[in-house]
């Protein structure tokens, strides 16, 4: 999984906020799908291989951690994997939007974990990170401006 350059540079155009939430709205159910799945995978974990009661699952604060981490851990590793290997996840795909370098490459893994990072920090400040795109000359969010990254609207078909 090689950095390539992407076509139709000259006919794409930064995002604004609109698009940007509704791929936010699109991801959203696979966030929660995937969710859904770790934590299932979770406490199967600590009932079937570690044996513990079914009453005692999520008692303890290592249950409740490790949970915490894990949802953290694949939902960031789902949107790396998504930002670095086409430059959009399904949301994305369907709103016509792409994260690229700013001379129009796919982002690298340390620009998908730097995004990754910001953009929880952006929504755990009120979602101010991405509201930025409407005072930005350029329309970039926090994740974009952090991470040397752009995200685009792809001309339509």
């Amino acid at each position: 999984m090689g950095i390539r350059r992407f076509a139709q540079l000259d006919s794409v155009w930064p995002a604004g906020l609109g698009r940007r939430l509704g791929a936010m709205l699109y991801d959203g159910f696979l966030v929660t799908a995937i969710w859904i799945a770790v934590t299932i995978l979770h406490v199967a974990f600590f009932r079937f291989v570690l044996d513990q009661q079914a009453e005692e699952i999520g008692t303890t604060a290592f249950d409740i951690w490790s949970l915490r981490v894990m949802l953290l851990f694949f939902v960031s590793l789902f949107f790396i994997f998504s930002w670095t290997r086409g430059g959009m996840t399904l949301g994305m795909q369907a709103w016509r939007l792409r994260v690229q370098t700013v001379d129009g490459y796919s982002i690298s893994v340390k620009q998908g974990l730097i995004r990754c990072a910001v953009a929880w920090l952006s929504l755990l400040a009120f979602g101010l990170g991405y509201w930025w795109v409407i005072f930005d000359s350029e329309r970039r969010s926090w994740p974009d401006i952090v991470s040397k990254t752009r995200t685009v609207v792809l001309p339509s078909k």
